[in-house]
């Protein structure tokens, strides 16, 4: 694949910032919505290009989540090449950088493209199924976020209230502690039946859990996470993902000077 036209894209909630990058200049900057309108507008603006083709571009921008879904979905259907990349693998090979604005980093995102284009990996949809396991997976942790809300405060202040006061406090939020309990039951139930529902998940799933100490939660995050063991098929990536890749200058002090 034969690239002239690197696009990169810095995505928020709101806005979009573009940087069109050649590998000598960067051509053209902008800023949409983050609304399929705003998407074909700028498109609009970058095919005036000279010479520019689909063919022969990529549109390069990092894991934001949910609010990458109006770009991911619009660009796919147009068969626009799509290339998602780790913010933190961005971050790394830009070095030191000084300033920061959405602008600057839609561009160094595009430089980004350009440097490492012999490395691209473009992006294609999940499955439906799994679409629907990372959806399910990202309510179960928000259902465990609440519910840790409700219990830390009351765990802590145990020793420094009133007994009385303390079994009161328990007490009125044991609804809410039963609501969210019975809400994460029924989710992880759903989990479990769209994995055992597809032989693919279900042959993956088996082999995770056979390792001794993974349990059906980790098991399901590395499936959400890897993609089914697409978008992340290497050992040492997923380490790095993970966190646990043991980098020998990520423990080193650094002096300070006086």
């Amino acid at each position: 694949m034969t690239v002239r036209y690197f696009i990169g894209v810095d995505v928020s909630k709101a806005t979009l910032d573009w940087a069109v990058f050649d590998g000598k200049t960067i051509l053209l900057q902008s800023q949409s919505e983050n609304s399929e309108a705003g998407i074909k507008a700028t498109l609009k603006l970058i095919k005036q290009l000279p010479a520019f083709k689909v063919s022969e571009s990529v549109c390069c921008a990092e894991h934001t989540g949910i609010y990458n879904a109006h770009l991911l979905n619009y660009l796919h259907k147009l068969s626009f090449p799509l290339w998602l990349e780790s913010s933190l693998q961005i971050k790394k090979a830009g070095g030191l950088q000084r300033g920061k604005t959405d602008a600057i980093d839609a561009q160094r995102i595009a430089e980004y493209a350009f440097r490492f284009r012999d490395q691209m990996q473009l992006w294609q949809p999940p499955r439906p199924v799994m679409q629907k396991l990372a959806a399910f997976s990202a309510l179960r942790q928000r259902l465990l976020g609440i519910r840790q809300q409700l219990l830390q405060p009351l765990t802590e202040q145990a020793n420094f209230v009133n007994s009385t006061l303390q079994r009161q406090l328990i007490k009125n939020c044991q609804a809410s502690l039963k609501s969210i309990n019975d809400d994460l039951k029924i989710t992880d139930n759903q989990i479990d039946e769209l994995i055992q529902a597809d032989s693919r998940l279900k042959e993956l799933f088996s082999w995770i859990t056979s390792v001794p100490g993974v349990g059906s939660v980790t098991a399901t995050e590395v499936l959400v996470a890897t993609d089914e063991f697409k978008a992340i098929n290497d050992p040492k990536k997923l380490a790095c993902h993970a966190g646990v890749a043991p980098f020998d200058g990520a423990a080193r002090a650094v002096p300070v000077r006086k």
